[in-house]
């Protein structure tokens, strides 16, 4: 295996973290590699606490909230749509929507 220096992507790092769990000698690997072995020790622990998602490098922004708020609001109009789209669906169909109590 060639010695590539730089960023490690999540699927580079994924790779020596399943040879570590092989049982690959922790500061060979990390010679092989070219990184010091506490990062890939670290990568390791990452790994086994949160799976791939552990070794993703870009963490959760402003967009990432303001896409889930979307998202939420997206879902309610949609529901709302549905809603509407059933109660005329109804209307027209000339079902009665229910029956109201009068005013007194």
């Amino acid at each position: 295996m060639s010695l590539r220096r730089g960023r490690f992507s999540t699927k580079r790092k994924r790779d020596a973290v399943l040879r570590l769990l092989k049982g690959r000698d922790l500061d060979l690997l990390a010679r092989e590699l070219g990184v010091n072995a506490p990062t890939l020790a670290g990568w390791r622990e990452a790994f086994m606490q949160h799976g791939l998602s552990g070794l993703r490098s870009r963490a959760k922004d402003q967009r990432d909230s303001r896409i889930e708020d979307l998202e939420r609001k997206l879902g309610q109009v949609t529901m709302d749509n549905e809603l509407l789209n059933a109660k005329i669906d109804a209307m027209e169909a000339g079902d009665p929507l229910g029956r109201r109590r009068s005013k007194r």
